[in-house]
């Protein structure tokens, strides 16, 4: 599961006149496995067939979230993300190692390059934009951002049916939603706030506020109401984790456990992320995957 987020530098593609496709999918396994996060990254629960696509579409995302975000790349991350966004274009004539695979992905899976652009669009959102007026603003976000991950998967997976794709959309809204409201204090740090102001008026919780990290009846209203409304995503998403089989669907239903266990953390210390951050322990996650085995759960919706 998720939709967090690592912090180290992606690793410089090797020097080389030309790569083999081996070679290729080889360097996008080796910095997919480094970089394990709640995406499913070529992890021995994905089909070995799908472990290598999966590998290169993270690569890609990957390497351009580390220009978003990454401190070696300040003063040039946009131009960073437009190059990559050309070498997207143009990826059929790259000798890059990542594109080498998504190329090969790309044609062999299907795969719309359109959803490889929305990511991008994200990443350039997070250089551009640091607060949200309104709730409709966020969604849009996570509409580039998360919605995309989902889709691809389902892509390669080959359940590209549009009810399967629009449970999803849920999904992984909610999740990126649960990642937010866990990391509130960590991304204030970062002049990253994902609390939309419109709601924050709304609790007479000010910014101020926030930036002091001030823990009241406030915040803990607002969180509240934050945390209910991904909830309720995660409820429209739910139908996916009974209607998909075998190691993908394992994969789905941990992913929404695994989400609707963060938010129901934060309900437990009232909302208050700034001094009790939920996260789940090797001991949670295990009975989460036992469950995760199981359709049973989900079916009845």
């Amino acid at each position: 599961m998720n939709a967090p987020t690592l912090h180290s530098a992606s690793p410089t593609p090797p020097q080389k006149p030309s790569v083999s496709l081996a070679e290729a999918y080889t360097f996008c396994l080796k910095l997919a496995q480094g970089h394990y996060e709640n995406f499913p990254v070529a992890s021995f629960i994905l089909p070995k067939k799908i472990r290598k696509p999966v590998a290169a579409i993270y690569a890609f995302s990957r390497t351009a979230d580390d220009f978003a975000d990454e401190k070696e790349h300040e003063g040039l991350r946009m131009e960073k993300l437009k190059d990559w966004e050309k070498e997207l274009k143009t990826m059929d004539s790259s000798q890059n190692p990542i594109f080498i695979a998504l190329n090969d992905t790309v044609k062999n899976f299907n795969v719309p390059v359109s959803l490889l652009s929305d990511l991008l669009t994200a990443f350039k959102m997070d250089v551009t934009v640091n607060r949200y007026n309104n709730f409709e603003q966020l969604l849009n976000y996570c509409r580039y951002s998360a919605n995309p991950v989902g889709r691809l998967v389902l892509t390669i997976m080959g359940y590209p049916a549009p009810k399967f794709m629009e449970y999803s959309d849920y999904i992984c809204t909610a999740l990126q939603l649960a990642n937010h409201w866990q990391d509130v204090g960590i991304d204030v740090d970062k002049n990253r706030v994902y609390l939309p102001h419109e709601d924050m008026l709304r609790f007479g919780y000010t910014e101020n506020d926030l930036l002091a990290k001030r823990y009241n009846v406030q915040f803990k209203r607002l969180m509240s109401f934050e945390v209910e409304r991904a909830m309720e995503l995660f409820e429209q998403g739910k139908p996916l984790c009974a209607l998909l089989p075998g190691r993908l669907g394992f994969e789905i239903r941990l992913t929404w456990l695994g989400g609707v266990s963060i938010l129901k953390k934060i309900k437990e210390v009232d909302g208050d992320v700034f001094n009790h951050r939920p996260q789940l322990t090797k001991m949670e996650m295990a009975k989460l995957a036992f469950n995760a085995l199981s359709r049973n759960h989900f079916k009845g919706i």
